[in-house]
């Protein structure tokens, strides 16, 4: 890397974005994490990062308030004095599967707004300052399969929102190649609990049944992908969908505990 970069992190105080946000530390960036509730987690990082001699920051934003999230910007931009890569990490996601006639109306907007309107927004706000420098760096997340617009079952308005990501990652890729700007889009699979924060070293041994790779996945898996998606020299990857799985298909059509599973004869 030439020089020092920024990378802002929405949503990571835990998770994949925490193991991200280590990960590019120590590359060298300075780093900001964005968090809605978890103040003690982002604090305590960003704190252990500062300790090990990285420059780091946290901001609270929600990623569903347009002023919260220009706020945002606003903050890394002053402190750091621009933001070269942009993770779109935080984005809600509901494990209890629902059909759409099932959801209420607060729940569709807020599923679509946090996953969808807010990167969009982010994206917005950053793109002028990375034109300004000629450079720049931009990940969506995604889902297994979403490059196909698949659908999942009892997780419409989710793969809805996501899906729609993967048409605003081909389509800026195109809009900002003239301006040094990669906009791609990386879909873990299904990494459980913990695993999200630890290395591949941590898992080795463990088995995972649903997986053909054997072991978990991890949030290093994630966030190689992601670090080499960054570099300087990884200009010419621009509007990728990338699936980080393991080789596992997260999409299942299984029905709902309280029905039968009708017309799936074996």
């Amino acid at each position: 890397m030439t020089g020092k970069r920024t990378a802002l992190i929405t949503g990571g105080a835990r998770g994949l974005g925490r193991h991200l946000a280590c990960t590019l530390a120590k590359s060298g960036y300075r780093v900001a994490v964005s968090y809605r509730n978890s103040r003690l987690e982002a604090e305590a990082l960003v704190d252990g990062l500062c300790a090990e001699g990285a420059e780091a920051m946290a901001v609270q934003a929600d990623m569903t308030d347009a002023r919260g999230l220009a706020e945002l910007v606003r903050r890394v931009e002053d402190r750091f004095g621009g933001i070269d890569a942009l993770i779109n990490n935080a984005g809600p996601f509901v494990r209890a599967r629902r059909r759409l006639a099932d959801y209420r109306p607060d729940d569709i907007r807020y599923l679509l707004d946090a996953n969808l309107w807010a990167v969009m927004e982010l994206d917005r706000l950053v793109i002028p300052g990375m034109r300004k420098r000629g450079y720049g760096r931009i990940i969506h997340f995604g889902y297994a399969g979403a490059a196909e617009s698949r659908g999942w079952p009892q997780r419409a308005v989710y793969a809805a929102a996501k899906a729609g990501l993967v048409s605003l990652t081909k389509s800026l890729a195109v809009e900002e190649a003239p301006f040094g700007i990669t906009v791609n889009m990386v879909c873990p699979g299904d990494i459980k609990g913990d695993n999200k924060e630890k290395r591949i070293r941590d898992v080795d041994g463990l088995t995972d049944p649903e997986s053909p790779r054997i072991r978990p996945g991890t949030g290093e898996d994630v966030s190689r992908v992601i670090a080499f998606l960054l570099g300087e020299q990884s200009d010419f990857i621009t509007g990728a969908v990338i699936d980080v799985t393991g080789g596992m298909d997260p999409i299942r059509s299984w029905p709902l505990k309280d029905e039968p599973a009708r017309g799936r004869g074996g």
